[in-house]
């Protein structure tokens, strides 16, 4: 069976490389992509002269019939079907005849899998923006539904200061936020049509580029037909944002998977985005968290894999760049699934406000709180830090609590125990963007704004 390029060659190519070089298995999700470029393309030689009207009727009506196979599941692959456009092109023939023929006009596989990629990347990836707002409307509703909660923050994993949960839910939010806005950023990038490059170098033939690029919607064509085949900056920037956006998942993960252990206690998963042991039978495992921070290796290696293909290659095409639908497509897959599960978790999961609330009061979250009073008295920062960091180093080797020794300093004393009173020192936080109940109420309008803003790009 001959396949489209065998008339340079005298005898049919080797079983062993079509099994090598065949990208099929992956490549079969740009079959709506491919067929819309190719509708786009045939109608652009039709307005070029290219092809009479009669034969671009034969065509599209070929190409409706293999989109009906495919969808139907009656298309019929061959051997010889390196891939989903040699697969789409051979069965248009067969169906259009002399017509049919006459679809790769002016047109090479170069240009042609560089505008089905682009195709299918402004819909998946607004497709993994929408889910990662759909995460952000998660966190801001139960931020918003947080009634004055708190619990420490952390710094090197110790407890370090009091913070709202509305404020620490926020800042995974607006970590999310700029991913989205990544995704508009590398999508208008990705905005160009390559349809008209050809191989590499254009074509002697009256080809309408702009044309088609207007007819499929893209922003803009190319400037330059080298680099319109040798691009994949787009999917390079992709596999970042999608990169970016595990990392920030899998950081959400591990601090769900804290708090809900017993140490922690600050969280109860729900039945429904939680697991079982197969032989512990009191386990809630945070399974869930777990995969959302494992996966995050998997899709950083994707870019790192490939980031290394294209780091030698000279221009234009070379066979490399077939290595790069298959780690973009599952870093879409596995972004897309660890959003929507890490929504349903955080959707469902009850927060142990008391608990959350206690590991503040009986610690010594307030010692800050009272190195600032100290300097709003006139004493040098160092000298309050180095005096409250005695206080509480004195509390902990007697084993008194550490309200005794305030009561006793003289630049403190018993006015400076209301900081110490639960939930004192959370209130104190005054400053923009901080911890505290009148930054956070602006800091929700805010994040309002922002999910709006999200909103309209992707409807729009």
């Amino acid at each position: 069976m001959s396949t489209l390029w065998h008339g340079r060659f005298g005898e049919d190519p080797s079983d062993a490389l079509l099994a090598f070089t065949t990208s099929l298995p992956v490549d079969r999700r740009l079959a709506a992509d491919d067929l819309a470029g190719s509708r786009a393309h045939v109608r652009m030689l039709a307005t070029a002269g290219l092809v009479s009207g009669e034969e671009a009727a034969a065509i599209q009506d070929a190409l409706d019939a293999v989109e009906e196979e495919l969808s139907n599941g009656t298309f019929a692959f061959v051997t010889t079907d390196e891939d989903i456009h040699t697969a789409v092109e051979r069965r248009t023939i067969e169906l259009a005849g002399t017509a049919g023929a006459k679809l790769h006009t002016g047109r090479s596989r170069n240009d042609q899998v560089a505008l089905d990629l682009r195709l299918f990347l402004r819909r998946e990836g607004r497709a993994v923006a929408s889910g990662t707002v759909e995460l952000m409307r998660v966190l801001l509703d139960r931020a918003e539904r947080g009634e004055g909660a708190y619990l420490p923050g952390y710094t090197h994993l110790q407890r370090a200061q009091p913070v709202l949960l509305a404020h620490h839910l926020l800042a995974h939010f607006w970590a999310l936020d700029r991913d989205v806005e990544r995704w508009r950023d590398a999508l208008a990038r990705a905005d160009v049509s390559p349809l008209g490059a050809g191989a590499l170098a254009g074509s002697s033939l009256p080809l309408e580029p702009d044309t088609v690029a207007a007819d499929l919607g893209f922003a803009r064509r190319f400037e330059n037909s080298l680099d319109a085949v040798s691009d994949r900056d787009f999917v390079a920037e992709a596999l970042f944002v999608l990169a970016l956006t595990q990392v920030h998942l899998s950081r959400l993960g591990e601090e769900l998977v804290l708090w809900a252990s017993d140490e922690f206690g600050f969280l109860q998963l729900p039945d429904a985005f939680a697991t079982g042991s197969s032989m512990l039978p009191q386990k809630r495992n945070p399974d869930v968290a777990e995969l959302a921070r494992g996966k995050a290796g998997r899709v950083i290696g994707a870019l790192t894999g490939l980031l290394v293909t294209l780091k030698g290659l000279p221009l234009a095409y070379n066979r490399d760049l077939q290595e790069d639908k298959e780690p973009l497509f599952d870093s879409l897959d596995t972004c897309r699934l660890t959003l929507a599960a890490l929504a349903g978790l955080l959707e469902g999961a009850e927060f142990e406000v008391e608990r959350m609330k206690a590991a503040v009061d009986e610690s010594f979250a307030a010692a800050t709180d009272l190195a600032e009073q100290l300097v709003a008295s006139g004493i040098p920062f160092r000298e309050a830090h180095v005096r409250v960091g005695t206080m509480v180093r004195h509390a902990v080797e007697r084993g008194v609590p550490l309200a005794e020794l305030v009561m006793t300093d003289p630049d403190l004393g018993p006015d400076a125990l209301a900081v110490l009173e639960p939930g004192a020192a959370v209130i104190r936080r005054a400053t923009p963007g901080g911890a505290g109940p009148g930054a956070i109420d602006a800091q929700l309008a805010a994040a309002r704004s922002a999910l709006g803003r999200a909103r309209a790009w992707l409807d729009g």
